[in-house]
């Protein structure tokens, strides 16, 4: 583990857990990258710089409301809505730059406007409020609209830290899926996003996939009257931000190669595919937006055969953040090694980090998969796959996602998975399920 400091930088460090034996012929080397920033105070991004008590903020917000007719069935969801983004103005530290958008089949601004963003004080703080008091709701949804607006207004602003909050009720059912994937694709590294979609009339895998694309989270609120907490819990997180663009940078040897990157806590997240080039034998895989925290990551990499005896460095792990002339900064670094070795009881024992992170990306798969053949009429397969899910859940102690499973099937034996489909599910119970699946527990080490 190695870890790098200066005074205006919040400290990183990088931990790898593995099992580094190999039986003869082994190829395939997998590491669990524990990477945790602390020290507050401090804000990043193109380049990482501090700021005094007192001084601006080096962030900008942009609230996204969803405004289309549905948000008035009932009308005490609209009202919510109003509420909820006022908690949040409420929670801007005084100089984040800020706007609301209002969001229907159109974009359109609702504080401060003129393509321009407010700078959080008490007076815009209530001249925000007064102007969301007058939102109503009425059109379609065209959430992709809503998207590149709020990149505009955000990159308008000299700040490293950039982020969006998202709340929609329905379907986006006004524009077309490709305009929705172009407007993420266009954003997609410009700003992080956090999504929630609120009642049970919204598609789960949109709501997910925006905040996906956006390094963002994803959560349902079933009943409108908690969006105030969420919302406020939400901008409190985006509040303590210090780094934006930090990237986890993968070298490897000549024969060697990455065979999958997956954030693994505190949600799973595929970051296989969105490989950007670091020069020879190098890739960058982007992470979003730091504050205090610590998240986990699951490294597999293939490499070239070996002899018994010989060791080699399968991987060079490095956390980048962007420098302004274009160079990166090193925040910190770890090391993956293969060793080849004839003792069995060494090449074949399983890293317990590794076991228990495979185990929950299983866990995540096991219910999409089971939601999604029990909306099919596959009751076989849902029982089977739902029942395995039961099982993980027991199996690694993620109690929060074996009560949610307990709410979709009748548990008869956890630690086998028998289970049984209950005959009728709430709504709310299964979206938040599926929402909520990527959820992870961290090992017990």
């Amino acid at each position: 583990m190695a870890n790098f400091s200066k005074s205006n930088v919040p400290q990183f460090s990088v931990d790898v857990y593995q099992n580094e034996y190999l039986p003869e012929g082994g190829r395939e080397v997998n590491a669990i990258v524990t990477v945790t920033s602390t020290g507050g105070g401090t804000v990043g991004g193109t380049a990482v710089r501090a700021y005094a008590a007192g001084s601006a903020p080096d962030a900008a917000v942009a609230l996204m409301v969803d405004c289309s007719g549905s948000m008035d069935y009932p009308p005490t969801k609209m009202r919510n809505a109003r509420d909820a983004t006022a908690a949040a103005v409420d929670t801007l530290r005084d100089g984040v730059h800020f706007a609301i958008i209002g969001g229907t089949h159109v974009a359109k601004e609702v504080y401060p406007g003129g393509g321009q963003l407010a700078v959080a004080d008490d007076r815009t703080r209530e001249q925000a409020k007064q102007a969301l008091r007058k939102l109503s709701a009425g059109g379609g949804t065209a959430i992709g609209t809503w998207l590149k607006l709020a990149d505009r207004l955000l990159a308008s602003a000299d700040v490293s830290i950039r982020h969006g909050i998202l709340l929609t009720d329905g379907r986006n059912e006004h524009e077309k899926p490709e305009d929705l994937k172009a407007a993420l694709d266009a954003c997609a590294g410009r700003y992080t996003c956090d999504a929630r979609g609120v009642g049970t009339d919204w598609e789960v895998k949109e709501v997910t996939g925006i905040a996906s694309a956006l390094l963002g989270t994803a959560d349902i609120v079933a009943d409108p009257s908690g969006l105030s907490a969420d919302f406020t819990q939400m901008m409190e997180s985006a509040m303590g931000k210090e780094v934006a663009d930090v990237s986890l940078r993968l070298w490897t040897p000549m024969g060697s190669e990455i065979t999958f990157v997956k954030q693994v806590a505190p949600t799973v997240e595929e970051l296989t595919d969105r490989r950007t080039e670091a020069g020879p034998r190098a890739g960058d895989y982007p992470t979003g937006s730091w504050g205090d925290e610590s998240r986990d990551y699951h490294v597999c990499v293939r490499v070239p055969q070996a002899e018994i005896g010989q060791e080699m460095l399968a991987a060079r792990v490095s956390l980048v953040v962007p420098q302004s002339d274009g160079s990166v900064e090193t925040l910190s670094q770890g090391l993956v090694r293969a060793v080849w070795t004839d003792d069995m009881a060494a090449s074949t024992s399983i890293n317990p980090q590794v076991a228990h992170y495979t185990g929950q990306a299983e866990l995540a798969q096991a219910i999409q998969q089971g939601l999604e053949a029990r909306k099919a009429g596959d009751f076989d397969g849902a029982t089977a796959k739902l029942g395995r899910a039961v099982q993980l859940a027991a199996a690694s102690g993620n109690e929060g996602t074996a009560k949610l499973l307990a709410k979709v099937v009748d548990v008869e034996d956890a630690a086998t998975g028998t289970v049984r489909l209950k005959a009728k599910v709430e709504d709310a119970d299964e979206m938040t399920l599926e929402t909520r699946s990527t959820k992870t527990v961290r090992v017990k080490r």
